[in-house]
This record gives C-alpha cells, sequence and structure tokens, in this order.
C-alpha cells in the first residue's frame, strides 16, 4: 500500500475546450453536463478515479471568462480555489482555438504545479495544427507533457492517466473506493434539467435561467421530483412554457428520461417556471440556486 498514489487534478481551460466531456470520459460516467455552447458548466465538480494504485479526484471548473454579472464572479472564485489545492494541472484547449490566447492563460498558473497540455478534438486530424501549438508550448517551462487527444472519442486517455499518475504524491486514498462524487442528487437533477434547456431553447436563454430542485422524495415504486426553473423575465418565462405547455412538456419529458437512466429508477418529474429579476446579480438568490 507503501506504493499507492493519490491527488487531484484541476481540469482548466476556456468556454466549450470539452472540459466536461474529459471528465466523463475518463469516469466512464456522465457526472458533467455538456452542451455545444459554451459556458455550460457552472459549478466546480468533482469526479473520483479508484484503480488498483492510484485514486485521482478530478475538478471539472467552469470556463475562464470575463466577469460579467456575480454568477460570473462565482463561477470565477470556484477556479481560484482549485487552483490552490491542485497537484497536476490539466489545461484543455481546442484544437482550431486562438493559440496564443491560450497560451497567455496558461501564463497565468503557479510555476510550482505541473500542467499536463492537451490538445483536444484532434480527430479533426490537423497534424501542422497541432505541431504549431507544441512548439509555442516548449516555450513554457511549467509544461511537462503536451497530449493530444480526443474527448469525445476517447482517444489516448490512456496515456494520459498514465502522465497524471506519474505526478501524483504517494498518498493514501482521500475517498472509499466506490465513491464517485462529492455531490448530492439533487444537484446532478438540477444539472440535468439545465442541459434541456441549452439544447432546445435559443441561443441566450439557457444563460438567464437557473434550475432549483425543491422535492426529491423515493417513493416505493418511483422517485417524486419538484423542480423550479428560474428566469430572470417574465418573456423567457412564456418562451420556457411555450404554445399550450409544448415546450416545458418537452423539456420535462427529455429530463425525466435522462435522470431515469441516471438513477436507474422510474421518475415522476414535476417542473414550475417561476421568474426572479436580475437573480444573476442577486447575492441571495445565487445561494439559494447553488452557486
Amino acid at each position: 500500500m507503501n506504493d499507492f498514489k493519490s491527488g487531484f487534478v484541476g481540469i482548466f481551460g476556456k468556454p466549450n475546450a470539452g472540459k466536461s466531456t474529459l471528465l466523463n470520459a475518463l469516469l466512464h460516467e456522465k457526472l458533467a453536463i455538456v452542451s455545444p455552447k459554451a459556458q455550460t458548466t457552472r459549478n466546480k465538480i468533482l469526479g473520483i478515479l479508484t484503480e488498483k494504485d492510484y485514486q485521482i479526484v478530478f475538478s471539472d471548473t467552469p470556463g475562464i471568462l470575463q466577469s460579467n454579472y456575480k454568477l460570473h464572479e462565482r463561477m470565477m472564485q470556484e477556479i481560484e480555489l482549485v487552483k490552490q489545492g491542485t497537484d497536476v494541472i490539466l489545461y484543455i484547449m481546442d484544437l482550431m482555438d486562438d493559440i496564443g490566447e491560450n497560451m497567455a492563460l496558461v501564463q497565468q498558473f503557479s510555476s510550482k504545479v505541473p500542467i499536463l497540455f492537451l490538445i483536444n478534438k484532434v480527430d479533426k486530424n490537423k497534424k501542422d495544427r497541432v505541431a504549431a501549438i507544441e512548439e509555442e508550448c516548449k516555450k513554457i517551462e511549467k509544461i511537462r507533457k503536451v497530449i493530444p487527444v480526443s474527448a469525445l472519442n476517447q482517444t489516448n486517455l490512456e496515456a494520459l492517466l498514465n502522465e497524471i499518475v506519474r505526478f501524483l504524491p504517494q498518498m493514501p486514498a482521500y475517498y472509499d473506493a466506490d465513491t464517485l462524487t462529492d455531490k448530492p442528487m439533487r444537484f446532478f437533477v438540477a444539472e440535468l434539467i439545465r442541459e434541456k434547456l441549452f439544447f432546445l431553447l435559443n441561443e441566450e436563454l439557457p444563460y438567464h435561467a437557473a434550475v432549483l430542485v425543491r422535492q426529491y422524495e423515493e417513493k416505493n415504486t418511483l422517485t417524486k421530483i419538484v423542480a423550479d426553473i428560474v428566469v430572470s423575465r417574465e418573456t423567457q418565462k412564456a418562451i420556457i412554457i411555450g404554445k399550450n405547455g409544448s415546450m416545458i412538456k418537452e423539456i420535462g419529458q427529455k429530463s425525466r428520461e435522462d435522470i431515469e437512466k441516471f438513477i436507474d429508477r422510474k421518475v415522476f418529474l414535476e417542473l414550475h417556471v417561476k421568474v426572479r429579476k436580475d437573480w444573476r446579480n442577486n447575492d441571495l438568490y445565487l445561494k439559494e440556486y447553488g452557486y
């Protein structure tokens, strides 16, 4: 047991670089919601991978962005907290994203913590582009290794895990072997509902919405869930409800199907839409909604 390794690994990068897809792929479990839109992740999500010789505690963080609302400030605070308690940093970059911008962000990390730089979405098969990014990475001493990956297709993830373990300290496990995350079930239910808003609603509206699970009750034959979808304006509420309730019905149906898969149980889901003006700038509301 003396050779057992354990440590904390933070996943960082710009919005939509593939952080949440990577976490899900490494754990072989959907813990983080994903969508084609940027800034889907708002909370730090802990995912725990335990094998015979090691335990890795991953933190999936929100994308690094400028703060326009108190909500964004809270998201950036989450990133700073993760930075402080990490043994290894995974910085993930979309293959086709701006190279200089990503290099500047990497320079902001402490030189004390080893950085593994991941070039994501390499299935796009642009070898010249990968080589150009690798050249830039050579100029930054704190980057210990550059690893081209595809989080979506799970390419090169075994090599990534081997590199992470190489940098972990010899420590006993922080969590029991069967623990997958530190978040409660209500959190994942709210996230699965929020994910549907990103897929079913227009560009901006999901960013104005929060989801609060009011009731989560396991009965004999099913789990009863009551949740509020919170928005900033009455016009947004009307869009989420849809004509004759068609949109809220579709959100509810698709959410229920995913929640049933996640908890492996029949679900009764009741959704309500509530208006809380400018909730993204209100400390009380932000606290209530888990931010």
